[in-house]
């Protein structure tokens, strides 16, 4: 299964991720599941080559201690995710 496809880092036109954008999403998802700071994020924009996928996404992996790790995809690049777009992807 392609679920994750091709990570987009360093091609050239392909909507490279920026530090920046990442970090404010992290930023984001750890104020709308209430800011507690055991949660760790990981925040990657990839390209699913699978018929059924946007094209290009923006993965939230969720990393809560004693739970299992949950993916919340938003169906955008990751520069064009809003804070109304983390919220939803985690509700």
């Amino acid at each position: 299964m392609a679920l994750f496809g091709s990570f987009l880092k360093g091609a050239p036109g392909s909507g490279k991720q920026s530090r920046e954008a990442t970090e404010r999403v992290k930023e984001w998802a750890r104020a709308a599941l209430g800011g507690a700071e055991e949660i760790a994020f990981a925040v990657n924009e990839i390209a699913c080559t699978d018929p059924s996928c946007p094209g290009v996404e923006t993965i939230i992996l969720v990393m809560e201690p004693g739970e299992k790790t949950r993916a919340c995809k938003i169906g955008k690049m990751l520069d064009d995710v809003s804070e109304e777009d983390v919220r939803a992807a985690l509700a």
